[in-house]
């Protein structure tokens, strides 16, 4: 079984970052920001996850993540 890589591990947080409950509210990633979430937003961005390389809106590929890494918590947390 493969293991997710320190660099998945943060994209899996910052997914479970974004209100699912509210499409209007995105992240905006601030220079001070630690450089792995910086990061990690740029990978989700180019991959087509989120709207800007600093943040922005979920797509709908980064929705349906997102949804996915938030019920998995929710899941675990029970």
């Amino acid at each position: 079984m493969t293991e997710f890589t320190t660099e998945q591990l943060e994209e899996i947080h910052v997914l479970g970052l974004f209100d699912l409950n509210n499409t209007h509210e995105g992240l905006k990633a601030h220079h001070t920001a630690r450089e792995e979430t910086l990061a990690a937003i740029k990978r989700l961005f180019d991959k087509g996850m989120v709207s800007q390389s600093d943040g922005g809106y979920l797509t709908s590929l980064g929705q349906e993540a997102a949804e996915f890494v938030q019920g998995l918590k929710t899941v675990l947390r029970s």
